[in-house]
């Protein structure tokens, strides 16, 4: 018995952690979907309106960066066991 309990080791990431993790890669996906390309209607014309958006060139990068930290924050968190 004694044996088992030395072998049996706490799991890496607890429920919180990957709660946690999971809100993080939520985050960073909603950032690449802002983040992607916008369809035109005529692939001959460059609308620097859409391309250089505040969206696009302020948010999303931001939102990426967010979830990286989320996801370490995550990683790193301790559990309360």
């Amino acid at each position: 018995m004694s044996e088992q309990k030395k072998n049996m080791q706490a799991p890496l990431f607890t429920k919180d952690n990957l709660i946690w993790m999971l809100i993080g890669g939520v985050v960073m996906a909603i950032g690449f979907v802002l983040l992607s390309g916008g369809k035109t209607t005529d692939p001959n014309v460059f609308d620097t309106k859409q391309v250089y958006s505040t969206t696009r060139i302020t948010i999303a990068p931001i939102l990426i960066l967010a979830g990286l930290m989320i996801e370490i924050f995550a990683i790193f968190k301790k559990s309360k066991v």
